[in-house]
């Protein structure tokens, strides 16, 4: 019985876990707790611990630099994995969420430049708007049990896979600056081991973690920055053809596949609520209708709500009306609208471009994060909204 009652909480805690958006609600709890923290007496103390120094880096900058590869090395994997032997391996399979995606991307961006257009600084966050959290987007749709279809889904998942290579090839090209040459070459030169050690098929892991540690500090100097370190481990990590999940780990699976299981739970519960807590936190003190109404804030929110909605939605309608593509299996437009209307949730990337499009304005930075959290707060509701009604039977 003792070990029993010390099981149950134990069991329930590790079924959670294993559920696929929670994750997202962790992420909630997280940036609910980071609102908190920021508008109560600790406000001040929670500022203060994230901009002290340790070492050559603040507290922050450890965070979103180093912590946060890890999370840019797990999207680099279920990239590479999707696309080699998953929801994403034909090209059939990539049409409907890869035109979504691009037009998910475009439309916000465009939004976001009507209404900064006059402002060239601001215009460097043109961004932001573009990326969906898919933590938090299937956060909400586990609110709604079977009344989704599993192949809509699917269909946000691998869309969202590809919104994230979208966001990561921006970072890569558009948030960039002072390149090093020294450390640059450095970097392409490990990039050459690590290829060499794949095509060597070298299933042997630590090799690989090693150089992807060197690689991590080189491309960090290199100026690039120094999370897309874990998008190029990624991509170098073996995959058997056969392995197509995580759970298919055994003594002898590839390193791809080790090190995704390895990842699975600590990103989504350790790194991203970190992540989250460090990023979400904003005063109330002090915001006004001038901070609501700004450019910056109008953007962020109107990209992510109008655009989203209309870059996903009308792209779909114009890939199936035009016999390029088909609806997901067992969903209704409407079902459809609603899905479009979640991907106007933007929060983890969101936040991570905005560090980089703003990193030494912090009055900027604020703006963004009331644009994204209340845009994604709408986002979330309205979607739980759209697909509420319809009755689980249908969504079999």
């Amino acid at each position: 019985m003792f070990r029993l009652i010390h099981w149950l909480p134990l069991q329930r805690i590790r079924d959670f876990m294993d559920n696929e958006a929670a994750g997202g609600l962790v992420l909630m709890a997280v940036a609910a707790l980071a609102l908190i923290v920021a508008n109560s007496p600790l406000g001040p103390g929670y500022v203060g611990a994230l901009h002290a120094q340790v070492g050559p880096l603040s507290v922050h900058d450890w965070i979103n630099d180093g912590l946060m590869a890890a999370f840019f090395l797990l999207v680099g994997i279920e990239i590479k994995r999707e696309v080699l032997a998953g929801e994403l391996a034909t090209w059939s399979q990539r049409l409907l969420p890869g035109v979504c995606a691009l037009g998910g991307m475009l439309v916000p961006a465009l939004i976001f430049g009507a209404f900064n257009r006059a402002d060239a600084e601001t215009l460097r966050g043109w961004a932001i708007p573009t990326a969906t959290d898919i933590a938090f987007a299937l956060g909400v749709l586990s609110l709604l049990g079977n009344r989704v279809p599993v192949s809509l889904k699917i269909f946000l998942t691998a869309l969202a896979i590809i919104d994230d290579l979208g966001a990561v090839l921006i970072i890569a090209i558009f948030y960039t600056s002072g390149l090093s040459p020294v450390y640059l070459s450095g970097a392409l030169a490990v990039l050459a081991l690590l290829a060499l050690l794949n095509r060597c098929q070298v299933r042997v892991l630590w090799p690989y973690l090693l150089l992807g540690v060197i690689l991590w500090v080189l491309v960090l100097k290199s100026g690039i920055h120094a999370t897309l370190a874990g998008v190029a481990l990624a991509l170098a990590l073996p995959l058997d053809a056969t392995g197509t999940s995580a759970k298919d780990d055994r003594a002898g699976a590839s390193p791809l596949l080790r090190v995704e299981h390895a990842l699975q739970r600590v990103v989504p519960f350790v790194i991203i609520p970190v992540f989250g807590f460090a990023n979400a936190g904003l005063s109330f003190a002090g915001i006004g209708v001038a901070q609501l109404i700004a450019p910056l804030t109008l953007g962020v929110a109107g990209g992510l709500l109008a655009g989203k909605l209309i870059g996903v939605f009308g792209v779909a309608v114009l890939a199936v009306k035009l016999g390029l593509a088909r609806l997901p299996a067992g969903a209704n437009w409407w079902q459809m609208f609603g899905i479009a209307t979640l991907c106007g949730i933007g929060f983890t990337m969101s936040l991570f471009i905005s560090a980089l499009a703003f990193a030494n304005h912090a009055v900027l930075q604020e703006e963004v994060k009331l644009g994204i959290l209340g845009a994604s707060l709408i986002a979330g509701a309205a979607g739980w909204l759209v697909l509420r009604p319809v009755a689980p039977a249908r969504a079999r």
